[in-house]
C-alpha cells in the first residue's frame, strides 16, 4: 500500500542533483565553448542600450558621474553574476534559475521562476525585434510604418497601431536558424558580437581624441537657464542622482544570465560557465564605462541627445563618418541582442517540459540536430506573434520583474545550498530513480524537533560541524525572515527617504531597528554548520554577498509601477492554471511512482 502524499509534499519536493561533480547525461549536443558563451552573454547585454543608455542617464540623472553609476551597477550585477556562476558549476543543466530553485527551494517556486523566465525572454525578444524595425524605419523615413499601417491596421487599444511584419519575420527566421543549427548560429553570433565590440572600441578611442576635461567642471552661471544643469561640476545632481542613475544602469547589465541556460550544450560546463559569466560581465562593464566616460568628455552632459547620444556627439565634434559608423553599430548590437534573447527561451521550456511541468512535446529533442526543435519553433512562433501584435512600450517593464525575481531566487538558493544537509544517495533510491545520474538525496536524519534542540542549534551551542535537518530548517526560516526584513527596509527607504535625511526620530529608529535585525539574522546564519568545501567555483563571503544581492533586487522591484505588477499578476494566473491543471498532477503521479518503487524494493529485500 503506497503512503498517501500530501499536496504540500508535492509542491515542495526538490530536484536532485549529483553530488560527485559529474555532469550526467544529456540529450543535447555539447558544442559550445568558453568564447561562445562569452559572446552570447556580451551580445545579449550590449545591445542598443550601450549606444543610448549613457547619454540618457548623463543628461537627466547623473551628469559626468554616470561612469560611477555604471561602476556601482556593475558591482551589483557582479553579486548576482557570481551566484549564477556557482550554480552553473554545481548544476550544469539547462534551465538557469528554474533548475537552481528546483534544487534548493522546491517545485512550486521553481515553476514560478521558470514561468517568469519565459516571460522575460519572450518580451525581451519581441521588444528587440520591434526596436530593429523602428531603427530601420527611422533610416528609411518611416516607409515601413506607413506600409504596414496601410496593409494591416489595428484599432485595438492595448495592441499596436499596425501589425509589424518585419518584427514577426525576424523572430521566425532567427528561431528556425536556432532550431536547426546551434553551432552555426553560435559562430554567427560570435562574429556579430566581435564586430559590435570593435565598433565600441572605435567609439572609445575616437571619443578620447576629442575629449575636453572642462566638460566635467561646468559652471551653471555660464549656461543658458533653459538647460537642465543642476549644480554643475562632476556631480551636478548630487550623489543621490548618481545612485538613481546606478539603478537605471543596472538594467543595462541584464542578459548575462542567458549563459546559465546552456548547461547541457557546453563542453566542460563546470569550468566554462562560471568563467564566461564573469568574463562577459567584465567586458560589458569596460564597454559601458569607456563609452560613458568619452561621451561626457566630448560634449557637456546637459547638451546630450537622450535618443541618439553617440551619433549626436560625433556630429557635435564634426566627425560625420564616425556618426554613421555608430549608427551601423546600433543595428549590429540589436541583432546580437536578438540572438541572446531568443536562444535561452526554448532551453527553459525544454527543462520544464522534461520535468513534466510544461507539455511534454516542448521537451522532445531531435535525434538528428540534438536540439528541442519543436519547443524552439513553438517558442519562436509565439514570440513572433507577440512582436507583431503588441506595442511593447508598456510591456518592457515586465522584463524587470522576471529578471529581478530570478536574481533574487538564485541568491536565496545560494544561501540555502551552502547550509543545506547533503546526504549521499541511498542505494535503494538511486536504483529506482529513472534519472539517478542527475540526483542526490536531500533527505535527512531523523533529528527530533524540540524547542530545546532548535534553540541550541540556533546558536550552535554544541558546535555541530556538518549541516543536519534542524540547522537546514533554521537557515531556511532565517533566509525567509531576512527577505521580509529587506522588503521592509526597502519600503522604508522608498517612502521615508526625506524623513531619514531630515533625521526624524521615528525614521532613524525604524532604520536602525531594521538594520540591526538584518545583522542579527545574518549572524545567526553564519553560526550554522555549512557544507564541506569543494573544488568547484563558490560564492565568497556567504551569506553576506547573497544578502546584499537580494536586498538590491527587492529594492529595484519596489521601484516598478502598479500597472507592471497588474500585468505580472495576469501572466501568473495563466501560468498557475497550467501548473495546477497539468504540472502538479504529473508531479503527483511521478512521486507516487517513486514511492511505490521504493516500497517494492524494500519488500523484495526483506524476502
Amino acid at each position: 500500500m503506497v503512503q498517501q502524499l500530501s499536496p504540500w509534499k508535492v509542491l515542495t519536493r526538490r530536484k536532485r542533483i549529483q553530488a560527485d561533480g559529474s555532469e550526467g547525461e544529456t540529450k543535447l549536443n555539447r558544442v559550445l565553448g568558453l568564447w561562445d558563451l562569452t559572446a552570447l552573454g556580451v551580445g545579449s547585454t550590449l545591445g542598443a542600450g550601450v549606444y543610448v543608455l549613457a547619454g540618457q542617464i548623463a543628461k537627466d540623472q547623473a551628469g559626468p558621474s554616470v561612469m560611477i553609476s555604471f561602476a556601482i551597477a556593475a558591482l551589483a550585477s557582479l553579486l548576482a553574476g557570481i551566484c549564477y556562476a556557482e550554480f552553473g558549476a554545481r548544476v550544469p543543466k539547462a534551465g538557469s534559475a528554474y533548475v537552481y530553485s528546483y534544487v534548493c527551494i522546491g517545485e512550486f517556486a521553481a515553476f514560478v521562476i521558470g514561468w517568469n523566465l519565459i516571460l522575460e525572454y519572450v518580451i525581451g525578444t519581441a521588444s528587440v525585434c520591434r526596436g530593429i524595425s523602428l531603427y530601420l524605419d527611422s533610416l528609411l523615413n518611416d516607409t515601413l510604418k506607413e506600409t504596414f499601417a496601410e496593409v494591416a491596421p489595428m484599432n485595438v487599444t492595448f495592441l499596436g497601431s499596425y501589425f509589424d511584419f518585419l518584427a514577426f519575420g525576424l523572430v521566425v527566421v532567427f528561431g528556425v536558424a536556432l532550431a536547426f543549427g546551434v553551432e552555426t548560429s553560435a559562430m554567427a553570433n560570435n562574429c556579430i558580437t566581435c564586430l559590435n565590440i570593435f565598433i565600441l572600441g572605435f567609439v572609445i578611442i575616437a571619443g578620447a581624441i576629442k575629449a575636453d576635461f572642462t566638460n566635467w567642471t561646468v559652471d551653471p552661471s555660464t549656461v543658458s537657464a533653459n538647460a537642465t544643469i543642476g549644480s554643475g561640476g562632476f556631480f551636478p545632481f548630487g550623489f543621490e542622482g548618481t545612485l538613481q542613475g546606478a539603478a537605471t544602469c543596472f538594467f543595462g547589465f541584464v542578459g548575462f544570465d542567458c549563459i546559465a541556460t546552456t548547461g547541457e550544450e557546453v563542453r566542460n560546463p563546470r569550468k566554462n560557465i562560471p568563467q564566461s559569466i564573469l568574463l562577459s560581465l567584465l567586458i560589458i562593464f569596460l564597454c559601458y564605462f569607456g563609452v560613458s566616460t568619452v561621451l561626457t568628455l566630448m560634449l557637456p552632459y546637459y547638451l546630450q541627445d537622450a535618443n541618439a547620444p553617440l551619433p549626436y556627439a560625433f556630429e557635435y565634434v564634426g566627425w560625420p563618418v564616425a556618426m554613421w559608423i555608430v549608427t551601423v553599430g546600433g543595428l549590429i548590437g540589436l541583432l546580437a541582442s536578438l540572438f541572446g534573447a531568443l536562444f535561452p527561451l526554448p532551453r527553459v521550456m525544454y527543462s520544464m517540459a522534461q520535468d513534466g511541468l510544461l507539455f511534454r512535446f516542448l521537451g522532445k529533442v531531435s535525434p538528428r540536430f540534438h536540439v528541442p526543435v519543436t519547443g524552439s519553433i513553438v517558442a519562436a512562433l509565439f514570440t513572433a506573434v507577440i512582436a507583431g501584435l503588441f506595442d511593447l512600450a508598456q510591456l518592457v517593464s515586465l522584463l524587470s520583474i522576471g529578471t529581478l525575481l530570478a536574481y533574487s531566487v538564485v541568491a536565496i538558493s545560494i544561501m540555502l545550498l551552502r547550509y543545506m544537509e547533503y546526504y549521499e544517495a541511498e542505494e535503494n533510491q538511486t536504483r529506482i530513480d529513472s534519472r539517478a545520474s542527475e540526483t542526490t538525496s536531500l533527505t535527512s536524519r531523523a533529528e527530533r524537533f524540540t524547542c530545546g534542540s532548535v534553540c541550541a542549534q540556533l546558536f550552535n551551542v554544541h558546535r555541530v560541524p556538518e549541516p543536519n535537518r534542524i540547522s537546514t530548517r533554521i537557515v531556511g526560516t532565517l533566509t525567509a525572515l531576512f527577505s521580509l526584513i529587506a522588503l521592509g527596509l526597502g519600503l522604508l527607504i522608498m517612502h521615508a527617504y526625506s524623513a531619514i535625511r531630515s533625521q526624524k526620530a521615528w525614521a532613524i529608529t525604524l532604520l536602525v531597528v531594521l538594520i540591526g535585525m538584518i545583522c542579527l539574522v545574518l549572524l545567526l546564519i553564519c553560526l550554522q554548520p555549512r557544507e564541506t568545501r569543494s573544488r568547484l567555483f563558490r560564492v565568497p563571503f556567504v551569506p553576506v554577498v547573497p544578502a546584499i544581492s537580494i536586498f538590491i533586487n527587492i529594492y529595484l522591484m519596489l521601484q516598478l509601477d502598479t500597472w507592471t505588477w497588474i500585468r505580472f499578476g495576469v501572466w501568473m494566473i495563466v501560468g498557475l492554471s497550467i501548473y495546477f491543471l497539468y504540472g502538479l498532477p504529473n508531479s503527483y503521479r511521478e512521486l507516487r511512482r517513486q514511492r511505490a518503487g521504493w516500497q517494492r524494493l524494500k519488500y523484495s529485500e526483506r524476502l
